[in-house]
């Protein structure tokens, strides 16, 4: 996994919308890394990860700044 899909500064739906566009482009069963500091993009990413069928691995929170590992399965 290289590193994280810097999504910061970006207001939703942007993240998630940006997420599902990388996820589609990696191949199944590789992680991606996305970190975000919109508030609502913990919230909205998982919830398109459920709509797509997509797995939210991991979802840590520090101050504003979400770091969510995510996978196509």
């Amino acid at each position: 996994m290289d590193g994280p899909l810097d999504l910061k500064g970006l207001k939703c739906p942007l993240p998630a919308l940006l997420a599902k566009r990388a996820l589609l482009r990696t191949p199944r069963g590789t992680p991606l890394a996305i970190v975000t500091d919109d508030p609502l993009a913990a919230i909205d990413v998982p919830h398109m990860c459920r709509e797509e069928n997509f797995e939210v691995v991991s979802l840590a929170r520090n101050g504003d700044v979400a770091r969510m590992v995510l996978r196509r399965p």
